[in-house]
């Protein structure tokens, strides 16, 4: 869109640009077209795109993907675009604030990108909202202030390293990849933007407690020009995690990479578990078809000659009737980075059903005082890993502790969410989860 097309458009719908709200209003043709190609948008794509304001942005990908989902604050701007696109069902329109927007319906749409050009004065509550772990993206292309896309990938001892620039980075590589002069946009901003391209960290890390690293980054920064060691917690002793990351007991915040970051929060981790990803020496029993032992063999053995064992899955369920889903570590030796039960895993030998269900609620999430309540059992299959199955439910109000080794994130999310996931994308989920969902919403 032209600038005179857009000042038609803001006429129409009578819109004044709001400076607070930072409605600057990218008038430049090629600058759009060339923003949305650096999607790489494919058929089978979902945009989510915040900000869309007139739809510059947006009207160079209308039949390049699969859907559209735009996320705009302003009422008279979302019923604007409504109207524009009333005739392509590939377009939905959500009037909401980007930085309050629920991303969990998200999900089902995937593959999913994420575009925008993002308002000054909310950016970094929407980067939050949208980017933070875990989130449905595999790219995304943002353009902002030139200050704030330069704090994205600021590097240590510089004013623009801070809490912004470890949240995005943990998650995503950052390439700044355009500056945009202000001569772009209607009204013309008093200063440069910037558009930069993220692509998702993946593996590259580790596994880490993103949760944990949040609050230590937000607690380390608090008090930029004090010692990181008078915002951390007594234990372990400040002077052996120094040791650990090579950095001077009197190192700044500021002083320390996103590596040293991470593995700060490796340290302070205190979930017992947050080394194993799984226990190799464990012991199972071996059952035959009628779930009777007759054996037993390591975890590695069951495994691999697929002889037939025990387990538990458990569906903790809050007072909304959301189910909380884990998705499993890179680090598992089955399934990993698919999305599971609440809690799922074996039997040790000689233990039964309802002692390992609590054991297992207690150990993957911190989840104690409830009474587990069976739903049903599942014969051994090719999509149970040849394991009875019995699969609980249990009523639950708290926040998940768990241990990063074995579970890379959470999200609780409502059975018409789950049921549209699964049967859009069930290869994101664990096949024996799938088998339990089945038999909890009564399809098996």
């Amino acid at each position: 869109m032209t600038g005179k097309e857009i000042r038609d458009v803001l006429d129409e719908a009578g819109v004044r640009p709001n400076r607070q709200l930072g409605q600057n209003f990218l008038c430049d043709p090629e600058v759009a077209k060339w923003i949305g190609d650096q999607l790489d948008p494919q058929a089978e794509d979902t945009v989510v795109e915040v900000g869309p304001g007139t739809g510059a942005l947006t009207e160079w990908l209308v039949g390049r993907v699969k859907r559209l989902v735009l996320v705009e604050f302003d009422s008279r701007l979302a019923e604007y675009l409504k109207e524009r696109f009333a005739g392509d069902p590939s377009v939905e329109v959500h009037q909401a604030d980007g930085a309050r927007f629920d991303p969990r319906v998200l999900w089902k749409y995937r593959p999913a990108k994420f575009l925008g050009n993002l308002p000054y004065s909310s950016g970094g509550a929407i980067l939050k909202n949208f980017l933070s772990r875990p989130h449905p993206f595999s790219r995304a292309v943002v353009m902002l202030q030139k200050e704030v896309i330069d704090r994205l990938g600021a590097v240590p001892r510089t004013k623009e390293y801070g809490v912004l620039t470890l949240r995005v980075r943990s998650e995503w590589k950052v390439n700044s990849i355009k500056v945009v002069p202000p001569e772009a946009f209607h009204p013309r901003p008093q200063i440069d933007s910037s558009v930069a391209l993220l692509e998702p960290v993946a593996g590259d890390l580790g596994a880490f407690d993103a949760r944990r690293f949040d609050e230590l980054v937000r607690r380390g920064f608090s008090q930029r020009r004090k010692q990181v060691r008078k915002h951390l917690p007594e234990s372990p002793p400040w002077e052996e995690v120094a040791a650990r990351l090579g950095v001077d007991p009197t190192a700044r915040a500021e002083e320390l990479d996103l590596e040293q970051w991470v593995e700060l929060t490796r340290c302070y981790d205190e979930h017992p578990l947050s080394e194993i990803p799984q226990k190799e020496d464990e012991v199972f029993d071996v059952v035959n078809e009628a779930d009777e032992v007759v054996g037993q063999a390591t975890r590695k053995e069951v495994h691999e000659k697929d002889l037939l064992h025990r387990a538990v899955h458990a569906f903790v369920i809050n007072g909304r009737g959301e189910l909380l889903l884990q998705r499993r570590s890179l680090l598992k030796d089955k399934h990993p980075g698919v999305w599971d039960s609440s809690v799922s895993g074996h039997l040790d030998a000689g233990e039964d059903y309802d002692r390992a269900v609590v054991r297992e609620l207690e150990e993957e999430m911190g989840v104690v005082d409830v009474d587990p309540q069976e739903v049903g059992k599942i014969a051994p299959c090719a999509e149970t890993g040849w394991e009875h199955v019995t699969l609980y439910q249990v009523r639950w109000e708290g926040r998940p502790s768990f241990p990063c080794a074995e579970i890379d994130a959470v999200l609780w999310l409502s059975a018409g969410e789950i049921d549209a996931w699964v049967a859009s994308r069930p290869e994101d989920f664990a096949s024996g989860f799938v088998e339990c969902w089945k038999l909890a919403r009564g399809r098996r």
